[in-house]
């Protein structure tokens, strides 16, 4: 995107934060048919200081608001809470409502009749606009590349999750509140489809996602679970009967677990666990056929958390422990242990072949596994407590 594309608009002040609002014409790259402006807004942190850099916080709107209502959103408490950007982050607010073909983030939505033309691995023109916005806002503000985090409510969920979790080069995790559709992140990271040859996508972003069963809007959540599982992409799902509810305080009554996972704390390049078939999971109440098979409040892999690793050329190691009730106060009593799969990601040094074999030790336990085609290592049914235990991989030399 060009400096002499954009155009600034008027800004101010909005609760105690510098807000600018720019302007601009679509680029022939991005693929729209015909010329087309666009507007975004970028608001700064509370307090700024020379030299530092700082966490991006890029929202997307629900069909019910576009750019302008989203921001206003944020002058009152309660009022779409996952709109309102922490005080020490930047936050770019993105508009996809000024254009017809741009509804829905590109991608289709969990209620409407699909649009085979916005399925597959090919992006849409607004996903390649939003693509070249977030790159506009590095070179033009101090951002912290590490910590770019990709947020939205209901339409906005569904575009968060369909935009980002194919962009593990630049978000280090998604949130989405009430998601209205899963299809647009299943198509763009073949979750349930057939993978094109060639076709492969970064070690995506960990994603937080908080549903309803009670929220028709929610409909088809179990492609993105059991897709997320299978591929061993990480997924921290919290659900509960709040509705299609854009209220902390209206999902914390329901399911008081559902922000207890801060985003802020994941690191683009940093390796992270993958927790599948754990123990402590709740059945998910999105069954394939449709169908809500559990009414009541519920959780996967809401309670695992880990350390920095540490990476050698062929070995890494990564704390692992479970959430304790000291760090977070809930209804809910904490499991004191935790049976799971462990897969590494986002390895930085260390990198293992294809068919190697792997030695690991967990505490007073060991044992060898074999790398998959992709070189990701799964260690099965680790058990895990609140003290904390160092997982180590090491390749096994001949």
């Amino acid at each position: 995107m060009n400096r002499s594309d954009i155009q600034p608009l008027p800004g101010g002040i909005l609760t105690n934060r510098q807000l600018e609002w720019f302007h601009h014409a679509s680029l022939p790259e991005w693929g729209y048919q015909e010329e087309q402006t666009d507007t975004f807004a970028v608001l700064h942190p509370v307090q700024e200081c020379a030299g530092e850099v700082y966490p991006l916080y890029v929202v997307f709107h629900s069909a019910g608001h576009d750019v302008y209502s989203a921001v206003g959103c944020t002058w009152q408490k309660g009022n779409h809470d996952i709109y309102h950007a922490p005080e020490n982050m930047y936050a770019l607010y993105l508009d996809c409502r000024q254009h017809p073909n741009d509804w829905w983030w590109g991608g289709n939505s969990a209620l409407e009749v699909i649009d085979p033309g916005r399925g597959g691995v090919e992006k849409q023109p607004v996903e390649n606009r939003i693509i070249a916005t977030i790159k506009w806002v590095f070179e033009h503000y101090p951002i912290d590349r590490e910590r770019v985090y990709a947020v939205g409510n209901s339409m906005g969920g569904s575009g968060a999750l369909g935009i980002a979790l194919c962009r593990g080069d630049i978000f280090a995790a998604i949130k989405a509140n009430v998601p209205a559709g899963v299809r647009h992140a299943a198509d763009r990271c073949c979750l349930d489809t057939p993978v094109p040859e060639g076709f492969s996508i970064p070690d995506p972003p960990i994603v937080i996602d908080y549903s309803a069963q009670n929220d028709n809007w929610s409909t088809g959540h179990s492609v993105l679970y059991k897709g997320m599982r299978e591929k061993k992409y990480a997924l921290m799902g919290f659900w509960g009967n709040f509705g299609h509810a854009n209220n902390n305080a209206c999902i914390y009554e329901v399911n008081d677990l559902s922000h207890s996972f801060d985003i802020a704390s994941v690191r683009r390049t940093d390796p992270y666990p993958v927790f599948t078939s754990a123990d402590t999971d709740d059945v998910i109440p999105w069954a394939e056929d449709g169908s809500i098979q559990s009414e009541t409040a519920g959780q996967v892999n809401a309670y695992f958390r880990w350390g920095q690793a540490v990476e050698g050329a062929d070995c890494v190691s990564i704390p692992l422990r479970l959430l304790s009730s000291d760090e977070w106060s809930s209804r809910v009593t904490f499991p004191v242990k935790a049976a799971a799969d462990v897969t590494l990601r986002r390895l930085q040094t260390c990198h293992f072949a294809p068919g190697s074999r792997i030695a690991w030790e967990f505490a007073d336990e060991s044992g060898l596994v074999t790398a998959d085609e992709h070189g990701l290592v799964t260690v099965p049914q680790l058990t895990i407590e609140v003290t904390e235990k160092l997982l180590t991989l090491r390749t096994v030399r001949e």
